[in-house]
């Protein structure tokens, strides 16, 4: 028998870098600052509605859709926040987390040669399922320092095969949350191109300053051609649990349930009450987590400042971006694989996100989602070490 190999649909999909970088960290017993999964687990009251539901017998499948009590927390957790009208039976899903959400959507909605236009640098999973897919992806590139949505590339993305924007604000990496002029913009050529709009929003609760979140989904006409995505896993620092789900207009959301049917079936059955509890009856955890994740950012921004890396303040999500040339590597990869020796520290190189390499090719990401000491103790060897190239 000769060697199995790799699928074509897979063809130059490498592995995910946190994979590589969270196992950089472990062997070299360095302070992981790369990967974005929070020190603190969340709500002491979430995790004991998960204890009562594993020990009342919610142990076998729930409903593929998802269990109705958090079809319907999810429902009232659009419309208090956002004011957004959905209806838990036909129009919310419960997915296996945030990434689930997204490869479902894509498998569910894009056929072979359809264009996805996708904001560059991206999670790296979009790219794995658009090519999966067999979706094509226009990328605009939010460029550094500022990382603003380019008006005029935007518009120049969308051709006649274009059929979706795959929009992901507050967003990863660069920290950027989409302004509303922005926002109109994607609107208004989704309105134009008869566009459906698949929004990636697992961050929409950790907004800093005098920043807010906007979903796509309330400006007028995009109701209907928006499908939303979101999770507990950031908002309520439960990234291991993977419970997250996609809101929508009935036939977006029926498209993304006819692919993940066929992926997990379904989503854990004793979490599922646990989130439903958290989002009815702990509304104000994730904005005391965002302002102490704000915190948690100046600190970790003055440290990475201090030791000669020019960082952009983030305005959302975990992470924050610096620029290693004016330590003298033109190359973010060849500094975080350098990093661990040199200073005990790990992070990502952003070069991973992008098609276009040499927007990305000199930044590197670092998550602040990490207890103070543990920042401290990261900043503390980062001062210490020799960083010059």
């Amino acid at each position: 028998m000769s060697a199995p190999r790799l699928a074509h649909r897979l063809d130059g999909i490498p592995p995910t870098i946190f994979s590589r970088m969270s196992a950089l960290a472990a062997s070299t017993g360095s302070v992981n600052l790369g990967q974005g999964f929070p020190d603190v687990d969340g709500p002491p009251e979430a995790i004991a509605h998960a204890v009562a539901a594993l020990e009342g017998g919610a142990n076998q499948y729930a409903p593929g859709i998802g269990v109705p009590a958090l079809r319907q927390a999810i429902a009232r957790h659009q419309q208090r926040h956002y004011g957004l009208e959905v209806d838990p039976d036909t129009e919310v899903v419960v997915t296996t987390g945030c990434t689930e959400a997204v490869a479902a959507a894509l498998l569910g909605l894009v056929d072979p040669g359809d264009e996805i236009v996708v904001l560059e640098p991206y999670y790296d999973s979009y790219v794995a399922m658009i090519q999966m897919a067999g979706g094509v992806r226009r990328p605009v590139t939010l460029r550094a320092p500022d990382y603003r949505l380019d008006l005029d590339e935007l518009r120049a993305a969308v051709t006649p095969r274009t059929r979706f924007v795959l929009l992901n604000s507050p967003h990863n990496p660069t920290g950027t949350v989409l302004n509303r002029a922005e926002l109109q913009a994607v609107a208004d050529l989704a309105t134009e191109h008869d566009l459906v709009v698949i929004t990636d929003e697992v961050y929409e609760h950790l907004v800093f300053d005098e920043h807010a979140h906007v979903p796509i989904a309330t400006l007028p006409g995009m109701a209907e051609r928006t499908l939303s995505l979101s999770s507990a896993g950031k908002s309520y620092s439960f990234t291991g649990w993977k419970v997250g789900w996609a809101t929508g207009p009935a036939a977006l959301v029926g498209a993304l349930l006819a692919a993940k049917q066929w992926l997990t079936f379904t989503s854990g059955s004793p979490l599922q009450p646990a989130v439903a509890h958290a989002l009815d009856e702990l509304p104000d955890f994730p904005r005391e987590l965002a302002a102490d994740l704000q915190e948690r950012r100046d600190l970790l921004c003055a440290g990475l400042d201090a030791a000669g890396l020019a960082v952009r303040v983030p305005e959302g999500t975990y992470f924050a971006t610096t620029d290693v040339r004016a330590l003298g590597w033109d190359d973010g990869l060849a500094f975080c694989l350098a990093l661990p020796e040199r200073a005990g520290v790990v992070a990502i190189p952003a070069q991973v996100f992008y098609d276009h390499q040499e927007e990305g090719r000199h930044l590197v990401r670092w998550a602040f989602c990490k207890e103070r000491p543990v920042i401290d103790e990261a900043m503390r060897r980062l001062a210490a070490a020799e960083l010059q190239a």
